[in-house]
């Protein structure tokens, strides 16, 4: 967070020409980040993609490690309190940014980021914001306007610590809209409140939760989840990593594999199966699992990942609706692609980069893949179809839909007393709907990720 030193006073930022910017300190993470920023925004890119170690934006990549981590940083405060910020912005305008300005608004969303919500002096984020600006063609002309603009923001506007700005005013309206539809407004205004918090930790333990939450210094949640308090350093380093005795994994995200019940000696499929925290949840189960996933990359991450644990899946890499095993599964996991509006907390882009035709279109993928999964199941077997979505398009209508076109399956209700610590999140009709303000949502270092899911059984083949 912002530090309260560095605050106001202190000499104008010195304009500068692009002659003299180019090797200037800290320049280049700032350009990146606007860079970014503007693929996020005006592309609607995924800024996952963009940051990945490994095949991200060349420019972030080419930056060192530690100003590759500014850099996400800013963006991920820069999108998370985008609402705030540009309400920031706007107030200190003399009238509104010209059409087309869109480089211009990145440069300073970047730099009021950083005033607000990193530790940043702000002479330091001013200085560069009017160097980016001074070094973009498209933004040159209003490097004075940059200036003053951020200027007064340091001087006049409050920090933006988590859960103290305006929900609404940091949620799109796309995304408000089908919220309040779906919940009403008093959860809905929970929900994107949850989403200007930081995620905590969450880890899923082999066997032993609470001798790990000891150890660890964090709380057991449920029977095999630990959420963990703030720590230093990288999650590598700490007691258990490299003795596999567990993975990262929101304690939303590890529900869906324990409407299995006991699969241990069980042929189970795991599909779209990468980054691989439910493989291992089955594979740690006893289960015999068949991973698959499209993307070989993720693929051999998910081997990488089962190899540091100690547990062993087949593991392939195919399209779901070209898969032909030799034989049915008992058990089939659809960990389906989809919106990722239950990862907000984690992933603010998401808002920026989902709307409600890309939810329709993601909603009869789901629908596709569901059907096709369903083939897979030998009769008397299980079906669980999940996602990390809030919209009731991507969970409830499409579990609906199957049903109506498969009368082979039916649905297998969920007891509430399945998912000890959990049962607040099962429905009336037996549905597993978890939502960002559950789990003290509206406290640091609380909620969970939305997710949803269904579970069938085939009755006949």
């Amino acid at each position: 967070m912002k530090a309260a030193t560095g605050r106001g006073g202190g000499k104008a930022a010195r304009p500068h020409t692009p002659r003299d910017v180019d090797d200037r300190p800290g320049l280049a993470a700032r350009q990146v980040a606007a860079r970014l920023m503007a693929a996020v925004i005006d592309k609607q890119t995924s800024l996952d993609g963009l940051t990945d170690a490994a095949t991200g934006h060349p420019h972030l990549r080419q930056l060192e490690p530690r100003d590759q981590a500014l850099v996400k940083a800013i963006l991920t405060s820069a999108l998370r309190f985008r609402g705030t910020i540009e309400a920031e912005i706007a107030a200190r305008l003399e009238r509104p940014l010209p059409s087309g300005a869109a480089s211009l608004r990145h440069v300073l969303h970047v730099g009021a980021a950083q005033i607000l919500c990193l530790d940043v002096p702000d002479s330091a984020a001013v200085d560069l914001a009017v160097a980016s600006a001074n070094a973009d063609p498209r933004a040159a002309r209003f490097s004075g306007l940059v200036n003053a603009v951020l200027r007064r923001i340091a001087r006049e506007a409050k920090r933006l610590p988590d859960l103290q700005a305006d929900p609404r005013q940091n949620c799109p309206d796309w995304l408000w809209g089908r919220l309040v539809e779906q919940y009403g407004s008093e959860r809905a205004a929970g929900i994107a409140g949850a989403h200007l918090a930081r995620a905590p930790i969450d880890l899923t333990v082999k066997t032993d939760v609470r001798g790990w939450a000891a150890r660890l210094g964090g709380r057991a949640i449920g029977t095999h989840s630990v959420r963990l308090a703030a720590i230093e350093g990288p999650i590598s380093g700490l007691d258990g990593f490299e003795a596999g005795e567990w993975w990262v994994q929101d304690v939303a995200a590890a529900l869906p594999v324990r409407l299995f019940g006991d699969v241990a000696g069980k042929r189970v499929a795991d599909l779209c199966a990468a980054p691989g925290g439910k493989t291992a949840q089955l594979a740690a189960a006893g289960a015999r699992v068949t991973a698959l996933d499209q993307s070989s990359s993720r693929i051999r991450r998910l081997k990488e990942n089962l190899g540091r644990l100690g547990l062993s899946a087949e593991t392939l890499t195919g399209d779901v609706m070209a898969f032909e095993p030799d034989q049915r599964f008992e058990a089939v996991l659809l960990d389906a692609p989809c919106s990722s509006t239950g990862t907000i907390r984690r992933h603010p882009d998401v808002a920026y980069t989902k709307d409600d035709a890309e939810i329709d279109k993601l909603a009869g993928l789901q629908l596709r893949l569901l059907t096709r999964a369903a083939d897979l199941v030998e009769a008397g077997g299980m079906l669980v179809f999940a996602n990390c979505s809030t919209d009731g398009r991507e969970g409830e209508d499409v579990a609906r839909a199957f049903l109506q076109a498969r009368p082979d399956y039916a649905l297998e209700p969920v007891a509430p007393a399945e998912l000890e610590g959990f049962e607040f999140a099962v429905s009336p009709a037996g549905i597993l709907r978890t939502t960002p303000e559950m789990l003290g949502g509206g406290e640091a270092g609380g909620g969970l990720d939305g997710f949803f899911a269904a579970r069938f059984r085939r009755e006949t083949a």
